[in-house]
């Protein structure tokens, strides 16, 4: 299995969002979490991500395994397209940006620094990320996020491309991506009860 989730328990900060926890993603496999706005389908992923430890469970996947890909786009505006993506390779001991450049249409903006591209072009550049930390898990927050109907359909076949390859995917979105043999796991039975039922800003910033 890639990634094995066992009873798993997540909050933010002194607040618990999720309980029991329980799924598996194999391999060549995309799981994809639904539930309403504020259900902690962020903070699922943040947990899985190593990001916010889990207060109880288990999360077994290999070392150095996932790549996460949050609502920020993290990249450095002074650095041009081409600059940002050869950081990000090095990191993570690579050092060929193409096919990353190719998935997501990016030949035309490699001189152009990231502060100058539109929401859009930001977003493409931020998902093309993913392909050079060359990770078998992709754990994704609403990655669609700013793309029109070409890009979201550029970014799908992206995903199918990396689970032909032996990858997986976890992927909180609304949007159906067309992934064959996608499942859909709906997060709703694992909302936990607040400890802190006094928090006057709940959740709902962080997830």
């Amino acid at each position: 299995m890639q990634l094995v989730v066992e009873n798993l328990a997540c909050a933010r900060g002194a607040a618990q969002i999720l309980s029991g926890v329980v799924f598996s993603v194999a391999a060549g496999d995309a799981l994809i979490l639904r539930g309403p706005n504020g259900a902690g389908k962020t903070t699922l992923l943040r947990t899985l991500a190593g990001l916010t430890p889990p207060l109880e469970g288990h999360i077994r996947t290999a070392p150095e395994a996932i790549a996460y890909a949050g609502h920020a786009d993290g990249l450095k505006a002074s650095l041009t397209v081409a600059e940002n993506l050869s950081f990000w390779a090095r990191v993570f001991g690579a050092d060929d940006i193409s096919d990353a450049v190719d998935a997501f249409d990016l030949n035309d903006f490699l001189d152009r620094k990231a502060g100058e591209l539109s929401a859009g072009q930001k977003r493409r550049l931020s998902l093309a990320r993913l392909l050079v930390t060359r990770r078998p898990v992709w754990c994704l927050d609403e990655p669609t996020v700013s793309l029109d109907t070409a890009n979201v359909a550029r970014f799908a076949a992206a995903v199918q491309a990396h689970l032909a390859g032996g990858g997986s995917a976890v992927i909180a979105t609304h949007i159906d991506l067309g992934l064959p043999g996608a499942r859909t796991l709906d997060i709703t039975p694992f909302v936990a009860k607040r400890i802190r039922a006094d928090d006057p800003f709940g959740d709902e910033a962080f997830r």
